[in-house]
């Protein structure tokens, strides 16, 4: 049961929530010298719950659609394979993603109750993403590439900081767009192996939409993106010198990004390291970055 729970849910992808929140804590502590740990654990558990719900209604809406039965499963695409093995756990996974989102909902409420109108839009925004990510949100792809990246990184980050502090600072919009971009590639690479497959239950996301080549090459924009954007920032001031320690990964995403250009569909086997360094890179960068942030407010 446990595992199958875990399966759904995604188990291994949930540590993607406090490398994203992991910068945001950090841009709060180092403007205000604390951090609110009750605050700071119900951030935390809105942002699993969320990415509990949307993973368990992907799960769901995927075997329904038959689109599992369809993919050649890797660690990191293809589903879970949970339900394909035991498709009566499928309402398990319904009612999963659904109390992911009740518990999402009822903390949004709890800040909307503390903070006023100021998070009702991207509050909304972010469930709205949740609720339409599979059934919808795939089927056009702008929306499918930016919809992650977003969800993770200009709202949680800067949801997170509105709520610890009462406002969203320029800090805090600094640091949300490179974990915008990686996220969004992260989901972006990871869709390279399921072209056929999510064609034939009618997605569209760029990858389908604009070939494999320029798929790619987006995914190398973004990454490029996102070490640009660390090092404008930090040598303007907008964040600490330190922050360029998040470049330490640029060699492994340099690394993806090539593997990715030179992707032949009918080589799956070749992309798998690649994609398995894509996700480290973009758990270890944030973290990178929250620990430059950090550095000289604690030195």
């Amino acid at each position: 049961m446990v595992k199958k729970l875990l399966g759904i849910m995604r188990g291994p992808f949930l540590l993607l929530v406090p490398a994203c929140l992991a910068p945001a804590y950090a841009v709060v502590y180092a403007e205000t010298g604390s951090l609110d740990l009750t605050l700071a654990t119900l951030i935390f558990v809105a942002g699993l719950a969320a990415h509990i719900a949307v993973n368990a209604l992907n799960e769901y809406e995927d075997f329904s659609s038959g689109l599992d039965f369809s993919t050649e499963r890797t660690p990191f695409s293809g589903g879970s394979g949970t339900l394909v093995a035991d498709g009566d756990f499928a309402p398990v996974a319904l009612y999963t993603g659904l109390a992911g989102l009740l518990v999402t909902f009822t903390i949004g409420g709890y800040f909307l109750w503390q903070l006023g109108s100021t998070v009702v839009v991207p509050g909304l925004l972010g469930l709205a993403i949740i609720v339409a990510y599979t059934r919808w949100i795939n089927r056009f792809p702008l929306l499918c590439l930016l919809a992650p990246g977003v969800g993770f990184g200009l709202l949680m980050v800067n949801l997170s900081t509105l709520v610890l502090t009462g406002s969203v600072t320029h800090m805090s919009v600094w640091v949300s767009l490179p974990v915008t971009f990686m996220v969004s590639n992260l989901l972006l690479l990871n869709q390279f192996p399921d072209v056929d497959a999510d064609r034939r239950v009618g997605r569209n996301h760029i990858a389908i939409a604009w070939g494999l080549p320029w798929a790619a090459r987006v995914y190398t924009t973004l990454m490029l993106s996102t070490y640009v954007v660390i090092t404008v920032a930090s040598l303007i001031g907008a964040l600490p010198v330190q922050a360029l320690l998040a470049l330490v990964t640029l060699p492994a995403a340099l690394w993806v990004a090539s593997k990715a250009l030179r992707f032949n569909s009918k080589n799956l086997q070749a992309l798998l390291p690649a994609m398995g360094v894509n996700v480290a890179v973009t758990l270890l960068t944030p973290l990178l970055l929250a620990g430059g942030i950090l550095w000289p407010a604690l030195s």
